[in-house]
């Protein structure tokens, strides 16, 4: 039985709105809904200063829709207006030239180096020139698959490539990159790095149990990536790409603060509240130092892939806006796609699935921005530094 948008709004007109008054439907909260193979895509315009106690409005309506008969998922989002910003714009430096898509088999970019003065008081991990961190403001926004795809980004532009899945409470790695298994030893004391796609990769998810609940507390949280980037045989790598764990709490602060980040990557939807929380890991970076690469935005649009008709089911263009508002670098927009999807859940992710497709190429683009924005930095701080002359 297919599911009608019709069957959709009747249910909707169930869910009362904001304060109990009418439903979500007649009081125009609802965005254009959108199905494909059954799933159910929609948004709800709430008041940005009520968005965290609008969150079970949200959950009702995602369970309302589910349960309509031969439907087999829903994304049901948070959206509102917003009035202006969360933080004070830094100065606007000029945006780098955009970076073209470079072949395997070309010949290698010279490896990015950490800023010296962003290290400073950190300890730097043996063998590795530069660790960018790929964060976000809150879960559920697609920071793994965005990491995951610029590693391999990364390394089809010849550079060594390594990537940590510092998401301790819900590693992804292990599956995206379809890798199971133990890592073995060095002297049974240092680990070695499981390794695919040419990627060397290292993740809580070898260790534990796919289904074993992570009930841990700050100390052992930081102890455990401690180990996984300090007592890991990296070896030589250009690039140590690190999926930080969403949000902006201790683990993330203290990640910050400890580990020589030569910069940050943030992952955002369109939508206005993802916004907010993606403001949030800005300013988190910006107060420990560390330079921000730039704002990807994800799940930015939806073609249909029977009619080629396309869908700012979340909104369109908002991180862009902000990137530009707060003087940001945009490193680009990944449309909402199910072959991005399904190509994750199996562990072939679409840079080395469909090397030649257009969703490879938007992720090699911003692998390409990333390291311009890396090779930026290091020409500002040595611009910066003093030069001694011995005369």
């Amino acid at each position: 039985m297919s599911v009608t948008r019709e069957a959709v709004i009747e249910k909707l007109k169930t869910i009362k709105g904001p304060d109990l008054e009418g439903d979500i439907v007649s009081l125009g909260l609802v965005s254009e809904i959108f199905i494909a193979d059954s799933k159910v895509f929609f948004s709800i315009t709430v008041p940005a200063a009520r968005a965290q106690e609008m969150e079970p409005l949200r959950a009702a309506a995602e369970r309302a829709v589910k349960a309509i008969s031969g439907v087999a998922g829903a994304v049901v989002a948070l959206t509102a207006e917003k009035k202006g910003g969360g933080m004070e714009a830094p100065v606007r430096r000029p945006a780098p030239q955009q970076a073209g898509p470079r072949p395997a088999s070309a010949t290698p970019r010279p490896a990015p180096h950490a800023p010296a003065s962003h290290g400073q008081g950190k300890r730097g991990i043996p063998g590795i020139e530069a660790i960018i961190a790929v964060a976000s403001g809150k879960g559920g926004v697609g920071k793994s698959t965005t990491a995951v795809n610029l590693a391999l980004g990364l390394a089809t532009q010849g550079l060594r490539v390594g990537l940590l899945d510092a998401d301790i409470y819900g590693p992804s790695i292990p599956r995206l990159l379809k890798i199971r298994g133990r890592p073995q030893t060095v002297d049974g004391k240092i680990l070695k790095p499981m390794e695919n796609y040419g990627l060397k990769l290292m993740s809580i998810g070898f260790l534990v149990d796919e289904e074993t609940p992570m009930i841990w507390r700050g100390p052992m949280v930081m102890s455990a990536l401690t180990q996984m980037l300090r007592e890991v045989e990296w070896g030589q790598l250009d690039v140590l790409v690190v999926d930080m764990p969403p949000g902006t709490g201790d683990a993330q602060l203290t990640m910050a603060q400890q580990v020589p980040l030569a910069g940050a990557v943030i992952v955002s939807t369109p939508q206005d509240l993802a916004l907010i929380d993606a403001r949030k890991g800005l300013n988190m970076f910006k107060r420990v130092d560390v330079p921000l690469l730039g704002i990807v935005e994800n799940m930015s649009y939806f073609v249909a892939p029977d009619t080629g008709k396309r869908y700012d089911i979340f909104g369109h263009g908002g991180a862009k806006r902000e990137a530009e508002r707060l003087g940001v670098t945009f490193l680009g927009e990944v449309p909402l796609e199910m072959a991005i999807r399904e190509s994750s859940d199996a562990g072939a992710p679409v840079v080395v699935s469909e090397p030649e497709g257009r969703h490879a190429k938007i992720y090699r683009d911003i692998a390409g921005k990333v390291l311009e924005r890396l090779r930026e930095e290091q020409g500002r701080t040595a611009a910066a530094t003093p030069a001694i002359v011995f005369e």
